[in-house]
């Protein structure tokens, strides 16, 4: 969570996006007066961080084949995944969507680290002309695991095709932050209430229907998630 320097506004929640040795760096778009004032900072300014928080993609094991799509900004929380997996000698096949050529930001960071970049544009400018989900769903090639971050509609369609190839996925999903900590249960989704993310606070009854979902908190148990336990 990153504190604009005026304090007077709330924090923004920002993925890391490059980081090595005592470096790192974050990409955010400009979309209100939180995210223009840090866009505006001088050379040198200071900022107050706070984190790390939530958790990451599940990367424990090795994998030969690998999906990853990408839409927007989303972008932003892919790059250390793929070059984690390119080290382990993975084949990593990117997806990168936007609404237009001039919001595919970094492509060629990817193309440079080693990934088969795949492009889509929604007017067409670049690419595919339609939604990066098309791409996905086309391929030849079945990966043995999807990472995903992008807009919630992305991220449905990227599970409804990770279900129908009976591939594994990991979403990274967006939301906006209050707190978080997970203190304020603003930014819940529904979960299989056997997966491992379920939160144990409060309590689960034990009498309750087993089928229920329970509510995970996107920035406390997530923002990484199976695909399959979702229950949106």
């Amino acid at each position: 969570m990153v504190v604009p320097p005026s304090g007077e506004q709330a924090a923004v929640a920002l993925g890391v996006y490059e980081a090595e040795g005592e470096r790192a760096s974050f990409m955010l778009a400009v979309c209100g007066p939180r995210t223009r004032e840090l866009a505006e900072l001088a050379v040198g300014a200071t900022i107050d961080l706070f984190g790390p928080l939530g958790n990451g993609f599940d990367l424990s094991r090795t994998y030969e084949q690998v999906a990853i799509v990408a839409g927007g900004v989303g972008i932003a929380s892919v790059l250390l995944a793929a070059q984690a997996l390119l080290a382990g000698s993975a084949r990593v096949r990117l997806y990168y969507g936007a609404r237009t050529k001039a919001l595919l930001a970094d492509a060629q960071k990817f193309t440079a680290a080693g990934c088969s970049v795949h492009c889509a544009t929604d007017d067409g400018s670049f690419g595919h002309a339609g939604f990066i989900t098309d791409l996905l769903a086309q391929s030849d090639e079945v990966p043995e695991l999807i990472l995903a971050c992008g807009p919630s509609p992305m991220l449905r369609a990227v599970a409804r095709v990770a279900a129908k190839r009976r591939v594994p996925a990991q979403l990274s999903l967006e939301e906006a932050f209050a707190c978080g900590v997970g203190a304020c249960w603003g930014c819940v989704v529904p979960i299989e209430r056997s997966s491992a993310q379920a939160p144990r606070f409060p309590h689960l009854s034990t009498d309750g229907n087993r089928a229920d979902p329970v509510y995970a908190r996107i920035c406390k148990e997530g923002p990484v998630f199976w695909a399959h336990e979702l229950r949106w």
